[in-house]
């Protein structure tokens, strides 16, 4: 935990210039004084109303003013790249000493690259359409009532999330330009890293005029802070957890403000009889082993029983140091030798996040659906095929949040399908599914002016 401040105390200090190392968001760990619950809440509240103020003045924001910040944010953390590199190895020692796997551990590291694509992200930001007053649709009535829905922000955005500090940057670049406010729990894994990320930010905004309560964090609470922010209904306008499915469902489960499921990703690809193999070879390759703890990775692959392709593919999976988790039917297909574990109940329904993968052979598209449906998070399905009526009735028959055919699901990500960046991947059907962008960081808003009407 962060050393407690006085959530009552403005963190505006004109007349100081701030370091991340110094900002108040971003103070050094120490022991934290206990609080009482109804201090805690009041610590919390307050927090939650001093972002209420903050959403007032940025949903009013011009995209010019927007802009220039989010700019000036990437320049800004790329100039303070050896702080923020500083404090994540900090974060990442900690946790290897402490146990933490090695899945976490990838998404909680920064290195100068992936620093280069937060800020790449934040100048895609920039360079996409304001969201705010777009018109959903307008018309005028026989009544002659001029009707326009328009966007608008959603308000005060809160985000769970655990050992991933791109998050940070992503949900408050997305909040930033979608006119909201965000309140942060970052997780103590990735304390001192989203410590100086939400510093660095912080000032830029107030160097640009923008309020810095735009962002801010109740890391400095812990876990009972996000208790408290998970009962603050009427002081959030939505909560998104982001992280494993333990986080996920904890908040879904215990939550009273309204919340935004997101991401846990069992997702499948099924090799459909007609897959040519050095397509299917690229393609799982990619999904399984290009980063293995990200939700979009695969981690089931149903393997139609007359492909010609399925030994290459499979071959090619073991040796690139994945460990197969088989059904009968697919160990008949391994290449001599191969120690590969038999697939269980458990297997069909688990999120591995690391280098391995469940295999289950299929006679048909139909019976590959079955599957999918049982065992589906609702993140994302993909097929291999150069059958065009199993493609058909493949993205009919899938109901997930995504569906691709012959592409890698990789590919289920905000940035890499044009969103700039992405606050989560939404599985629910609500007015957000999917990768979440700008758009999904937004409500509607009705307008009706006339001239004097009266409902007969």
């Amino acid at each position: 935990m962060t050393e407690l401040q006085d959530a009552r105390t403005t963190q505006n200090d004109d007349d100081a210039e701030r370091s991340p190392s110094t900002h108040p968001a971003a103070s050094a760990a120490s022991s934290v004084p206990s609080l009482s619950p109804d201090e805690l809440t009041e610590a919390v509240h307050s927090i939650t109303d001093r972002a209420r103020a903050a959403s007032r003045v940025l949903g009013r924001a011009t995209r010019a003013r927007k802009d220039r910040a989010l700019l000036a944010i990437a320049e800004a953390i790329v100039a303070r790249r050896d702080v923020v590199l500083a404090a994540n190895r900090a974060d990442v020692e900690r946790g290897r000493a402490a146990g933490t796997s090695d899945y976490l551990l990838d998404r909680l590291t920064l290195d100068p690259a992936r620093i280069d694509g937060l800020c790449a992200a934040l100048a895609q930001l920039a360079a996409l359409p304001d969201p705010v007053g777009t018109a959903v649709r307008a018309e005028t009535l026989p009544n002659g009532l001029r009707m326009r829905q328009v966007r608008v922000p959603l308000g005060v955005v809160a985000a769970i999330y655990e050992a991933r500090p791109n998050v940070t940057v992503d949900i408050a670049g997305l909040a930033l330009k979608s006119g909201n406010a965000v309140v942060l729990r970052g997780g103590s894994a990735a304390q001192a890293t989203n410590a100086a990320l939400i510093g660095i930010i912080r000032d830029t905004l107030e160097d640009h005029g923008l309020p810095d309560d735009t962002v801010l964090t109740i890391d400095e609470y812990g876990r009972a802070g996000a208790q408290v922010l998970m009962a603050a209904r009427g002081r959030i306008d939505v909560l998104i957890p982001r992280g494993g499915r333990d986080l996920i469902q904890s908040v879904v489960t215990t939550a009273r403000v309204p919340v935004i499921e997101t991401g846990e990703g069992n997702v499948h690809i099924l090799l459909d009889a007609s897959a040519d193999e050095e397509m299917a070879v690229d393609l799982l390759l990619n999904a399984k082993t290009q980063r293995p703890s990200v939700c979009n990775t695969v981690e089931t692959l149903l393997v139609h029983s007359r492909s010609a392709a399925a030994p290459g593919v499979l071959a090619a999976l073991v040796r690139a140091g994945v460990t197969l988790h088989v059904d009968d039917r697919a160990r008949a297909l391994l290449p001599e030798g191969t120690d590969a574990p038999a697939a269980t109940e458990d297997d069909w329904g688990r999120e591995y996040m690391q280098l391995d993968l469940a295999v289950r052979t299929v006679d048909s598209v139909d019976e590959a659906l079955t599957h999918i449906r049982r065992w589906s998070t609702g993140h994302s399905e993909a097929i291999i095929t150069n059958d065009l009526s199993a493609s058909e009735e493949f993205v009919a028959g899938v109901d997930s949040a995504a569906v691709l055919v012959n592409a890698s699901t990789r590919f289920v990500d905000g940035g890499e399908l044009g969103l700039g960046a992405e606050v989560g991947i939404s599985t629910q059907k609500m007015h957000a599914r999917g990768p979440m962008g700008l758009s999904e960081l937004t409500t509607t808003k009705w307008i009706v002016q006339g001239e004097g009407q009266i409902r007969r």
